[in-house]
Formats: C-alpha cells, structure tokens, sequence
C-alpha cells in the first residue's frame, strides 16, 4: 500500500508540475497538456527500445548521455527504431498543432496557479520521502514498483545526496617493485565473448589465437555489471577493483560525478611503481567524459581518434589492426603500462551488411536472421588476429604481461532470443611468456586488474 501511494503521489506531483509550467509559458491547457504526454511517451519509447536491447529501463544518468547521442547518433538512435522515432515526430507535430492551431490562450488566475504548484510539489516531496528508504537501484524492480518517472526523479535525488567515499582499489593489495618492470598490455576488447556459446556450427579457427594462450594462460568467464553496452561501468570496475554495488547509484555512470576526484586505480598503481601509463581508444576522448576523468584516475597519455587519422576501418570504425599498431609502437618506450579500449566491433550490427566471404565463418551454415552473429564474428575474429599479434610482440620482446577481456556481450536481441542465450558474462585470459600452465578460473571484473599485478610480479596478499 505505502508503495502504491508513493509511486501515485511522485508520478502524479512530476507530471502535475509539468503541466503548471508548460500551462505559465503557452497559456493553452490542451496544449500543455498534450505536451506532457509527449514527453512521457518519448522517455517510455526510449525506455522500452533500451529495455529491449540492454534489460535495463531508463535511469536518470542516460539524461547525461543525450548530448553524446546528438554528437555520436549512430551509437545510440538506430537502438530507437523507425517506427518508434516515427511515432515520437507524428506525437509533437500533432501536439504542436493542437496548441497552435486549435486551442485560444486563456489567462490562469494567479492564486489559483500557486495552489496548484504547491499542491503539486507537496505531493512530489511525501511521495519521495515514502519511496526513497525502499529503493533498491535495481532498475527493473524498482520502475515496477514506482514507474518510470517517479524512478528517473528519485535516482536523480539519490545521485544528489549520495557521496559514497572513494574506496581503496583492489582491496588486500600489497604492491611491491620487481626487479624488472615488463610491459603490461591490457586490451578491454569492443563486446569480446566466446561466441561458440551462442552457436556450435562456428568455425573454431575463429578464436584460435584465444584458444591457444587459454591453454597456457589464467582464463575464465568474466562477471560484468551491463549487458550489451555501458564499456564505462565494466571499466572503472576493471580499472579500480570496486564493485559497481559499493557505488550506490553512481554505479550507472561511474564518470558522471564519483570519478571526476582522483581515484586509486590500476593505473595509478602502476604509475606509483614507475610505469607510464598510456590509454589508447580509437575514438573521441571527450566521449564518457575520458578526458576528464582518465588523468584523475592516473593515466599519463590518452591517445584518442585524432591520432589515427588517416587510419584503416572495418566496418564504421578504427580497425583493431590500426590499435594492434600503435600498441606495438608503444613498447618501446619502457616501462609502459597500456590499456587499450577497442571500437572495431561496436554496434549497432544490424547497419552492417554480410558479405560472400564470412561464410568461412561457419562450419555449419547459421540459420535465417543470424545476420547480426555473422557480423559480429568478422570482427570477433580480427579481435583474435590482434591478440595473437600483440602475444607474438611481448614473445619476441622476451616478458610482458597481457590481459585480454570483454566488456559486455554484443548487442544481438534478435539472435539470443532464437537461441535462448542469458549468460551476460564476458570472457578473459591474463598471460606471460613461459609463465605455469595455469587453470581455468570465473572471476568478476573487479578482481581481474589484481591477476595482471600479480602476473607481473607486482602484488601479492599481505604477509
């Protein structure tokens, strides 16, 4: 019951308000209120066409997103679709001609505009009060409960007061300088999984590189905090060691507010023992705010898009081979320690066409409408290429470390739906020159930055 009337008295106080202000500014009540409607159908559109692609409903930090939308479109409206953005334009057109053509201006007596607006906030403010205590920042669970709206305003009022402290990266640390610092490469690979999981008829060649540094290098299945997208929440957690659960509701965007205060990191751990740190993205750094955030988190170099112009593409992006490069060109300028943030694979699949030759893909044709598998496996497989040349590089070069992950499965609703797939775990492998055959082990991303200090020699569990 008490959920029922908060979840009525914020969802009714938010679009109350709404309407008080758009009825001060145009005078026309149908209008406004049309308005209104529009606006709540376009954040549900939104909501829905994400829930159905990323199973997870709208939150307040997308809204810090929209402007990368508007700069990056391809990455966020083809998640949309036609009819959906279509429905969205048909909405506001007849709302603008409702309030334009149809309605008469009326003058809203003053007394009664104040009531309404304290009526409307009193309403706002108990129905947050009654809800705030019993959010569970699952977004799912919590939109049942409350709804849409009432979840986006009260994320919003949490992301206000909540200031978790900065934890201690990768706890039970102790750091120590080996006597010689090898290079360290970690690539954070554009949705990198195991595709064999999905369809037994691929082509095993596909990972094949993968395939023969598991057999001599720590790999598993890797626990990540987002399915299909949100690369930053599956990175700070890779790069700090903290479990998104321990940032409260900063765990949807971790670069928005918490990370913009110098935080301990594996960079900076690195850093501390003499490395330069160095992040390679094929991409704009301005883009989830990196820019900003990667020196407060101890990188000493970005090297973002504008270093890779002119650069080979496959697909709409900086091929992997072109990041491979510039890795290697890095190593020699030792010690280094490079992380490396992929973008050749990233979607939408779909805008991508399948050619004659990805039938080498397979050993047993996929059936009909695994278009978005088949793209995605052209790239997965120069994924591969650039894991076997970079193990390669550090092989010739005599030591180095190499960790390898996924951020988040790809985004491929049509093909987990025909194939029953709901496993969002990624998979990694962390690897030496002539390092002990090591075995298989499921880790959550946060622990995985402490195997590649210890592979290097560089950490160990307190005495």
């Amino acid at each position: 019951m008490a959920r029922a009337v908060a979840a009525l008295a914020v969802n009714g106080g938010i679009l109350a308000l709404g309407f008080i202000a758009l009825l001060a500014v145009f005078q026309r009540p149908v209008f406004a209120a049309t308005l209104v409607v529009c606006g709540w159908l376009l954040i549900a559109l939104a909501s829905s066409a994400k829930l159905r692609v990323l199973r997870e409903p709208l939150v307040f930090a997308d809204f810090g997103l929209f402007s990368q939308a508007l700069r990056h479109p391809r990455l966020y409206l083809p998640y949309l679709g036609s009819w959906r953005a279509a429905l969205a334009a048909a909405a506001a057109a007849a709302a603008v001609a409702a309030g334009l053509l149809i309605e008469d201006a009326v003058r809203v007596p003053l007394a009664a505009s104040v009531a309404l607006v304290v009526a409307a906030a009193a309403s706002l403010a108990a129905g947050s009060r009654l809800a705030r205590s019993r959010l569970t920042l699952e977004p799912r669970r919590d939109v049942a409960r409350y709804g849409l709206l009432a979840c986006l305003w009260l994320y919003w009022l949490a992301e206000r007061r909540e200031h978790p402290p900065v934890s201690a990266a990768l706890p039970g640390l102790a750091l120590r300088k080996a006597a010689r610092l090898v290079p360290i490469v970690v690539v954070q690979s554009e949705s990198f999984i195991d595709a064999r999981r999905l369809y037994d008829g691929i082509d095993a060649r596909v990972l094949a590189n993968f395939d023969a540094l598991c057999g001599c290098a720590q790999s598993g299945r890797l626990a990540v905090p987002v399915w299909g997208a949100y690369t930053m929440r599956t990175e700070f957690a890779f790069l700090s060691g903290i479990a998104p659960e321990r940032l409260g509701v900063h765990r949807f965007n971790p670069y928005r507010r918490y990370a913009r205060r110098p935080v301990p990191t594996l960079a900076s751990a690195a850093r501390s023992l003499g490395y330069r740190t160095v992040c390679i993205h094929p991409y704009p750094a301005s883009f989830f705010a990196r820019d900003r955030v990667f020196p407060a988190l101890g990188f000493d170099e970005f090297i973002d898009l504008a270093a890779f112009e002119p650069a080979r593409r496959s697909g709409p992006y900086v091929a992997d081979a072109e990041v491979t490069r510039r890795i290697i060109s890095e190593l020699g300028k030792d010690p280094v320690f490079v992380f490396a943030i992929t973008m050749e694979n990233h979607g939408p699949l779909h805008l991508e066409a399948v050619s004659a030759g990805d039938s080498g893909l397979y050993r047993v044709a996929p059936p009909a409408g695994f278009d978005d598998l088949t793209v995605y496996l052209r790239h997965l497989r120069n994924a591969d290429a650039m894991l076997g040349e970079l193990a390669t590089e550090l092989a010739r070069r005599g030591d180095g470390v190499l960790c390898w992950y996924g951020d988040h499965v790809p985004g491929m609703p049509g093909v987990y739906a025909a194939v029953g797939f709901e496993d969002s775990r990624t998979d990694y492998c962390v690897w030496r020159p002539g390092m002990p055959r090591q075995g298989r082990a499921d880790l959550k991303v946060e622990a995985l930055a402490l195997r590649v200090l210890e592979a290097a020699g560089l950490a160990g569990a307190p005495g």
